[in-house]
């Protein structure tokens, strides 16, 4: 038996007046999310728990079958898995995003994607610069990065995503409680830092946004997490993303992270070489997880051209490649679904259960769309971590 998810990350949303009152997903053409629907089984999945902030790290463990209640203690160290950065149970691991600020406001969460090399060079000068005892730099993918406190520190503090916050004011959303002294001294710091910069310096002379400060959120000790194997006995997977967040949770579950060429956060990404990547490794593994980050991204940009573009290319690119292998290959099982909604209108994650859909040879036919509204006439899945069950068993 194979298995295969596809995650378009960020792909569900709600109507747009720009798109006449359709969503990105119903305005896209989607033949072979369609296909995958309509032969198959279709319905929504609440992957978000109440009492949990919308983001990547909690709906990617609740899809996966990952109760958050239970195994989630923050998105920072399922990044730090990723890079395999030795933790101890003490240790603080926080989310160190490069971001753009104006006038008091949280302009960009993501400076217009940032490269490795000009995040690599912030990073390190801002890390020469503190030289705090027991704090560590460690760069990630683009904006995204880690620091880690060891020692003594110990922090209670609420902070906030900084894609959660488009156009808001930064006052409002500063962190508060235990520790936030430390961490706003390290956010001051930065900004003095990054403001002459040289790699900000070059990116206004570009018209590109410059990465003003550091942004510090996500923070939590290491989970203790059991294996893919260990709870669902599914014994070879492998997850295929750009994202460390995703490559983490796929270490913590005992899985290979898998590199595609070409691959990015972004709609430039190399969408033909993933779908190629993903066919390969199902020769190779039990259950591959492919995820795509590009709808997210174009979401909390307010492009929703680009979130149209990008769903069409996933679809082309992607899911019908892997359609058409895995019906040459015997038993299968085959889910699309978005992690979370992202909704162009706010630029923020949404909290509305996704839409999933998936087929295998005995599933009876649903005859419906891969959209938000047909998905809403299936099945229905309450506890998103249920889904995981299901979907294995079905």
């Amino acid at each position: 038996m194979k298995y295969v998810i596809i995650i378009p990350d960020g792909a569900a949303d709600e109507p747009l007046s720009e798109l006449a009152g359709k969503t990105p997903l119903e305005a896209a053409l989607t033949p072979a999310m369609d296909e995958v629907a309509s032969t198959g089984q279709i319905g929504t999945a609440a992957t978000v728990p109440e009492g949990f902030e919308s983001g990547s790290d909690v709906a990617t463990m609740s899809l996966l079958g990952y109760d958050p209640a239970v195994y989630h203690t923050g998105r920072a160290p399922l990044e730090a898995a990723a890079q395999n950065i030795p933790l101890k149970s003490s240790d603080w691991v926080f989310r160190c995003n490069l971001v753009t600020t104006r006038d008091g406001r949280m302009i960009d969460h993501s400076c217009g994607g940032i490269s490795n090399a000009e995040a690599r060079h912030l990073l390190a000068d801002l890390a020469k610069s503190i030289q705090y005892p027991g704090a560590q730099f460690y760069p990630g993918v683009s904006y995204r990065n880690l620091l880690v406190f060891r020692g003594d520190d110990h922090f209670e503090v609420k902070t906030f995503p900084p894609h959660e916050i488009p156009d808001q004011p930064l006052a409002d959303h500063l962190p508060t409680g235990t520790g936030n002294d430390q961490l706003l001294s390290f956010m001051k710091q930065s900004e003095r830092l990054f403001d002459h910069h040289p790699v900000n310096v070059a990116r206004r002379a570009k018209g590109q946004n410059s990465a003003t400060q550091i942004w510090l959120w996500g923070q939590g000790h290491p989970p203790a997490i059991p294996s893919f194997k260990e709870k669902f006995g599914v014994a070879k997977g492998a997850m295929i993303t750009g994202v460390d967040l995703l490559r983490g949770i796929a270490s913590l579950l005992g899985w290979s992270s898998i590199e595609s060429p070409g691959m990015t956060s972004f709609h430039d990404t190399d969408y033909a070489a993933q779908g190629r990547t993903t066919c390969d490794a199902i020769d190779k593994f039990d259950i591959v997880v492919s995820h795509i980050e590009a709808p997210d991204e174009a979401s909390h940009q307010a492009d929703f051209k680009t979130k149209i573009a990008s769903i069409e290319a996933i679809d082309q690119h992607v899911v019908g490649p892997v359609l058409k292998k895995l019906r040459t290959i015997g038993d299968y099982r085959l889910m699309v679904l978005p992690d979370h909604p992202t909704n162009i209108a706010t630029r923020k994650h949404g909290r509305a259960p996704t839409l999933y859909a998936m087929t295998a040879k005995n599933l009876s036919p649903s005859r419906l769309r891969y959209t938000e509204a047909d998905a809403r006439k299936g099945s229905r899945f309450d506890k998103g971590h249920d889904l995981m069950n299901a979907f294995l068993k079905t």
